[in-house]
């Protein structure tokens, strides 16, 4: 499953039986820069039920993200 949020790409995987897992990464394919490095993915750390609950929590880490390089560049 993939899916576009807020200028990210989203796509769930599933890693083991009903296990899944969600990656996602700029959609211009720009790297992430976090500290001084660039990560060209990042990957949401939970293993879930179902790919749908992965997207879900990858759309939560984007908006913690954002605003964390929102306040950052104030």
């Amino acid at each position: 499953m993939n899916c576009a949020y807020e200028g990210f790409e989203i796509e769930s995987f599933e890693v083991g039986r009903g296990l899944w897992h969600a990656r996602f990464r700029r959609a211009d394919h720009e790297p992430v820069i976090i500290d001084g490095v660039l990560l060209p993915a990042l990957n949401v750390g939970f293993a879930w039920s179902d790919p749908d609950t992965a997207v879900a929590d990858a759309k939560v880490q984007i908006d913690h993200l954002s605003k964390k390089i929102v306040g950052m560049a104030t």
